[in-house]
């Protein structure tokens, strides 16, 4: 997302430079969506992946409508919509076949039966192997999953965000969903780099968030200082930690870093060496435990489109 939108400046070198390494270093899960640009992520992404498609799992997003208002959102799932957009991501990422294709939000308007089952028409046609919601509520993925078999659930997940342990995470655990967590580090909060609101860049989407504002922040540094204690103990990084935290939940919790620079990029996967035991999980649940961020994750205009 990052490489083409929201967080400042682009630079498509480096971003499809950054992908060749990730792939070269053995990651084989690119995550893109319709609305990242809009349009041009997947373009970016399907240029990078020319002449290596097959070395990856690659999963696109569809439902979410963009305006010239940057924090307007609009939703759709109707069945018509979803297979238009199905073959519109097909052209950009230049492949014939998606292999996880997530409805991004869920529509309140359209029945996620009607949704599903349109979704499951582009399995049965082969333009996609494997279906996903992101930010969908367990009542909504048992929906879902009763039309057809959900492979993935997408949502927020980190330090500072834990709201699906609540049931969304145990929901999927029964029915045998995977669990992709986006976020991990907090939008960059986590790692420690950003010191001061006014870092960020002008026309970057993080000074519309709650968590970056005002009182806000400064409020939420002081988990930022707790975790780069912890980190310091076992002799790594924030972003490690950060990201070993999420990797330990489970074997069927995968996170995705946006991460658009090569040096991030080696500096996350180093989270795969980081061990934490029990004592140190304690630890951390004590210094962030569920509800401890400060600000919505979302600004208020955005929050609504969330399910449930």
């Amino acid at each position: 997302m990052g490489m083409s939108e929201f967080y400042g400046r682009r630079n498509d070198g480096e971003s499809i430079a950054t992908i060749h390494r990730a792939i070269d270093r053995g990651v084989d899960f690119i995550d893109t969506a319709d609305m990242y640009g809009p349009f041009t992520n997947e373009e970016l992404v399907g240029k990078a992946l020319a002449g290596r498609r097959n070395q990856v799992v690659l999963a696109t997003k569809f439902g979410i409508t963009r305006t010239n208002d940057p924090l307007a959102r609009g939703i759709n799932g109707r069945p018509e919509y979803v297979k238009a957009c199905c073959d519109a991501s097909l052209r950009r990422l230049q492949t014939d076949v998606i292999d996880l294709y997530y409805q991004h939000r869920v529509d309140r308007n359209t029945p996620i039966e009607d949704t599903v089952g349109a979704m499951s028409d582009l399995v049965h046609a082969g333009k996609v192997r494997f279906l996903g919601l992101s930010e969908a509520s367990a009542q909504t993925l048992r929906r879902a999953h009763k039309v057809h078999p959900i492979t993935a659930l997408q949502s927020e997940y980190s330090l500072w965000t834990r709201d699906p342990e609540d049931s969304v995470l145990p929901t999927c655990r029964e029915l045998g969903i995977g669990f992709v967590a986006y976020s991990p580090l907090g939008r960059g909060f986590l790692t420690g780099r950003i010191a001061r609101f006014e870092d960020l860049d002008p026309n970057d989407y993080r000074r519309h968030s709650p968590r970056f504002q005002g009182e806000n922040f400064n409020k939420n540094m002081e988990l930022v200082r707790h975790v780069e204690t912890v980190a310091r103990g076992k002799g790594c990084s924030p972003a490690r930690l950060a990201l070993a935290w999420v990797l330990a939940r489970g074997p069927d919790v995968v996170p995705i870093f946006g991460t658009k620079r090569r040096s991030y990029l080696d500096e996350n996967l180093e989270a795969l060496k980081v061990d934490l035991s029990a004592d140190d999980l304690a630890e951390i649940d004590r210094i962030a435990p569920k509800g401890v961020a400060a600000g919505t994750r979302y600004p208020e205009a955005l929050m609504h489109v969330l399910d449930g």
